[in-house]
């Protein structure tokens, strides 16, 4: 499957941290920049921190629940290979990030069956990463 890479932009209401923990905490790199955004190659799709004031959504989080648990709305993230999506698990760890939901196997023996992983930015941003097994589970019902 060939894809073209997406463009996302989010607010962040502290630019310094989320520059930190973008880069540094996932190791991003960073690509153009100004005083007021940032863009990161986020696994080969750029997405841009812009300075915002705080919003709604960063300041308290809706959730829906999902596989019996809470999963913050929205949020955005990747679909990585499964050796990739452990490595980032760990990198994660080793930075101590504080997981949403930390990361396991969604409907293990289901249709649709995935790893997933839940955290916030220092912004408040929800993001989430996957990895199947058979990427042709992706939309599978």
């Amino acid at each position: 499957m060939s894809l073209s890479p997406f463009h996302l932009a989010i607010p962040v209401y502290d630019l310094p941290a989320a520059r930190r923990f973008y880069g540094e905490v996932f190791g991003l790199a960073e690509g153009r920049s100004s005083d007021h955004w940032v863009d990161f190659d986020f696994f080969g799709h750029q997405l841009v921190i812009h300075e915002h004031p705080k919003t709604a959504s960063q300041e308290s989080a809706h959730c829906n629940p999902v596989d019996g648990h809470d999963v913050p709305v929205p949020h955005f993230g990747v679909v990585l290979e499964w050796a990739r999506w452990e490595a980032l698990a760990e990198r994660l760890r080793g930075f101590g990030v504080q997981f949403v939901i930390e990361p396991y196997v969604r409907f293990k023996g289901q249709v649709g069956e995935q790893a997933t992983m839940f955290l916030f930015d220092p912004c408040g941003n929800a993001l989430e990463f996957k990895a199947f097994k058979d990427i042709g589970q992706l939309f599978a019902k």
